[in-house]
């Protein structure tokens, strides 16, 4: 029998098990640490998860063993965990998990759900993406670096037709910029506006760029994926930490540090205990995506 701790977040009673359980090998990172993290995050990533569909990935057995996706909201959660129904599967209607607080946040941690990946629109309007996101998917040797080469062109490209966006790391190898909508548009006008930016990059600089999905023609070249863009796709979520060797996170970098990054500077990489450092230190930088309101052009 594992021992159990319970604790009080917000107006919940959460019971928790096994904190000691090595779920980052490499680090040395115990669930009890993961736990933390989500806690003390959630006042900045739960506004970003609200209303939403969330997808958990969980590593019960840790991150050097294979995860799983789970779309289905378990039925052991707690009564006071709302669900949201989603895009669907062969059983139909899908019960996502909602992460509207953080005591959510906390039970996730403690099912060991690591990774919240997140769709582009809210579940009461399934069909209206909030943003566009590009996301940027490097092809060994490529890495980092070419990320923020193309995301600051991408930026360009944005900056001419009057629209702003925001990067965040994939805290994994990548790196993604969204593009705050909060107006009426749709998954294909968002997807189809994605690919053509990607497109005009792809002429202007075909050995560094691609927008095409086949592995092959990948290697030393950034793809930018559009393809996320979909209704059914999800994105990781914003401050969600990552099943690496390391305990790394999704965070938010401003593009001045893209920049030093496109330009050979630091590369753009982050543990969770930097990740509340910088929040403490910064706030959100991903709030205007919430609440910015932009229309694509010919919107």
């Amino acid at each position: 029998m594992s021992a159990r701790t319970t604790v009080q977040v917000g107006e919940r009673e959460l019971s928790l098990s096994n904190l000691d359980k090595v779920l980052y090998p490499a680090t040395g990172t115990t669930k009890g640490e993961v736990i933390e993290y989500y806690a003390r995050i959630a006042p900045v990533m739960v506004p970003h998860l609200t209303g939403r569909c969330i997808t958990l990935k969980r590593f019960p057995d840790g991150v050097e063993k294979e995860g799983f996706f789970e779309k289905r909201c378990p039925k052991h959660r707690p009564p006071w965990l709302g669900t949201a129904i989603g895009p669907g599967d062969r059983n139909g209607d899908v019960a996502y998990c909602r992460m509207d607080e953080a005591a959510g946040l906390v039970w996730a941690a403690n099912v060991a759900g690591l990774e919240l990946h997140v769709p582009m629109a809210l579940s009461a309007d399934l069909e209206s993406p909030r943003a566009v996101v590009f996301d940027f998917d490097p092809g060994a040797p490529a890495a980092m670096k070419e990320c923020c080469e193309i995301a600051m062109l991408v930026h360009e490209v944005l900056a001419a037709v009057n629209l702003q966006g925001f990067a965040k790391t994939s805290g994994s190898k990548g790196l993604q910029l969204y593009v705050p909508l909060n107006t009426p548009c749709t998954h294909q006008q968002a997807a189809d506006f994605a690919l053509a930016v990607g497109q005009v990059l792809e002429r202007q600089h075909r050995e560094r760029v691609t927008t095409t999905m086949a592995k092959a023609v990948r290697p030393g070249k950034i793809f930018v994926d559009w393809s996320q863009n979909a209704r059914f796709k999800t994105t990781i979520g914003v401050y969600s930490m990552r099943a690496r060797p390391e305990p790394t996170c999704s965070t938010p970098v401003t593009w001045s540090e893209v920049q030093a990054c496109a330009e050979g500077g630091p590369e753009l990489r982050f543990t969770w205990r930097e990740v509340l450092a910088r929040v403490e230190e910064l706030g959100d930088l991903f709030a205007p995506v919430l609440t910015l309101q932009q229309t694509l052009p010919g919107g």
